[in-house]
């Protein structure tokens, strides 16, 4: 998995080809990343020697503060690539690090400059940061958090438990949600090492199926003495302040699973082309290869999905309410998926916690079971999404005003993303009918059909049109139903409608990136097959053109053998 020997052009990805290089090849011998010995201290429930030193030495937490702030974080997307890079590797060390950052996201978009310099100065230092907010009897219910501030002349007094919380014991930060008599909600930052002894302590790790050496554990608060200054944001805002950081963490879950995917992929694709059975390689078997490039597809629409809504928090942030939670549904699902493809071309070796790969795969199934899960499941995701989709409906055959300097700035991945100015202000609670990207499908087609014309030969000029006319024809029609009928967001239904949205969402994804990105260049190959891949999810028995799998396969294997990530913009070159 050596990074390509170019050098980037764009500062994110000059970092992230930096950050690779460091990490190195998992599958090589030695090191703190290479797989073999990973497993082998998962199997102990420990973090593999030298890599948390080594992650800190390269400064992976400056790259979670802000610029503002003395980081490196110059927006949503640094964070998407590294986050994928390094969950190529270790997802429990990306998530690890990924509650770090969770944890400091409010004071970003509401501390005070006191507050920042004191988080970002730890974390400059090697602190971890966590966020309280789930509880042992309340999970997901927020509203019912039992854990109290009672203000006390220049401080708040906090009583109460937070479970599980990612970095509860080894992080030095921890973001409270409480009840501030007599206000509400709010946001309350500690930090341990300025409480009293005998003002807190721990519960225990707890043992989870995966992300074996994280520390997931709870803080248990007696009475404990901060500040008033320390409280975050403003009193009875508490609820709507964990609302807008999680728009932002549930995107960056999307890069924990394709970095999952692309590694996945990798191992299934090596075994695949090392196996022999009956004669010759099982790459050459039919179920094999359509086990691997539907993967590979899969990914591809992924990261479609997932790339222009990491460059959004800089550019719309207002929109995050209900992309967000398209990311986060839907990319982590497709992983789920894409593993378990590869678990198929395994076959009985997916079982073994030793063997290929140095026993990795088990290891990836087991750690990414959680991307759909935290931050919001699937099911609070498709809840989210169905409250606000009758208002999207409404105007989902109606191009947004402004619309295509936004999707330019979201789609043409050879420019930088803007620099993000964290504002609390800035994120919404709903999209209001706002959603550049379903709008944009109709402008899209046409701009496709245009660009066809010009960059294709008529027949893939055709099939490419009959890919989009097959999504268009179930798209007017599910639109309209929603639009004229409501939906109940407790309902099934409204959970099967709101996982449909998310298929039309990512086919106008892919749509985008194509028109935005290499313009006279690339063939439409890759396109054709995910848009009906997409389709596939709606209706079981579409099937894919192989006359257009050769490209793709070809694609495939230069970025195996080259070790660069699975990515449409391989296609794109």
């Amino acid at each position: 998995m050596t990074p390509p020997p170019a050098a980037p052009a764009r500062p994110t990805h000059r970092l992230v080809a930096d950050f690779e290089r460091v990490l190195g090849d998992p599958l090589a011998a030695g090191g703190p990343f290479a797989f073999a010995g990973t497993v082998e201290h998962e199997e102990r429930d420990e973090l593999p020697p030298g890599a948390v030193e080594l992650l800190r030495e390269w400064g992976l937490a400056t790259c979670f503060i802000p610029e503002r702030d003395g980081g490196r974080l110059r927006n949503l997307e640094t964070a998407f690539g590294l986050t994928r890079s390094l969950s190529r590797r270790n997802l429990t060390l990306a998530v690890m690090f990924g509650s770090a950052a969770l944890g400091a996201q409010p004071v970003w978009l509401w501390g005070d400059e006191e507050q920042r310099a004191l988080v970002a100065g730890g974390m400059l230092a090697g602190d971890l940061a966590c966020f309280g907010a789930s509880e042992p009897d309340h999970g997901s219910d927020l509203n019912a958090n039992e854990t109290v501030a009672v203000a006390d002349g220049e401080e708040l007094v906090l009583t109460g438990e937070k479970w599980p919380v990612g970095n509860a014991t080894r992080g030095r930060f921890v973001t409270v949600l409480a009840r501030l008599e007599g206000r509400g909600h709010c946001l309350v930052l500690v930090d341990k090492e300025r409480l009293a002894e005998g003002e807190w302590s721990h519960r225990p790790f707890v043992r989870p199926v995966g992300l074996r050496g994280h520390d997931l554990s709870g803080i248990v608060l007696h009475g404990a003495r901060v500040p008033r200054t320390h409280l975050v944001g403003r009193p009875g805002q508490g609820l709507v302040e964990v609302l807008k950081t999680l728009q932002i963490t549930r995107t960056a879950i999307g890069a924990m699973s394709l970095g999952t995917m692309d590694s996945a992929l990798r191992i299934g694709l090596d075994y695949a082309h090392e196996r022999q059975l009956y004669g010759g390689g099982i790459y050459r078997l039919p179920v094999i290869r359509e086990h691997l490039v539907g993967a590979h597809l899969d990914l591809l629409a992924a990261e479609c999905t997932a790339l222009p809504v990491a460059r959004a928090l800089s550019v719309v942030p207002s929109r995050m309410s209900l992309w967000s939670s398209v990311v986060k549904y839907l990319v982590p699902v497709v992983g789920e998926e894409v593993t378990a493809h590869v678990g198929r071309v395994l076959g009985a070796r997916s079982y073994l916690r030793e063997g290929v790969a140095g026993g990795a795969f088990q290891k990836l199934q087991r750690d990414h079971a959680v991307a759909s899960i935290f931050e919001g499941t699937t099911h609070v995701n498709l809840h989210n999404i169905a409250t606000q989709l009758p208002h999207v409906a409404g105007f989902a055959g109606t191009p947004a005003e402004g619309a295509d300097a936004v999707l330019r700035t979201l789609f043409d991945w050879s420019q930088e993303a803007p620099v993000w100015e964290p504002s609390g202000r800035e994120l919404q609670l709903t999209n209001a009918s706002q959603d550049e990207i379903t709008r944009g499908w109709g402008p899209a087609v046409a701009a496709l059909a245009r660009e066809a014309g010009d960059r294709l030969g008529a027949e893939e000029a055709r099939d490419l049109a009959r890919a989009v006319s097959a999504l268009d024809a179930r798209r007017i029609a599910f639109y309209a139903g929603v639009a004229g009928q409501g939906l109940d967001p407790a309902s099934t239904e409204a959970a099967r409608t709101a996982a449909e949205h998310c298929v039309y969402h990512a086919a106008a994804s892919c749509v985008l990136a194509w028109l935005h990105n290499a313009p006279g260049r690339s063939g439409a190959g890759w396109l054709i097959l995910v848009l009906q891949r997409l389709l596939q999810r709606l209706d079981p028995a579409a099937r894919l053109d192989y006359a257009y799998v050769p490209q793709v396969e070809r694609v495939m294997e230069e970025c195996r053998a080259s070790g660069t990530y699975f990515s449409v913009t391989e296609f794109l070159r």
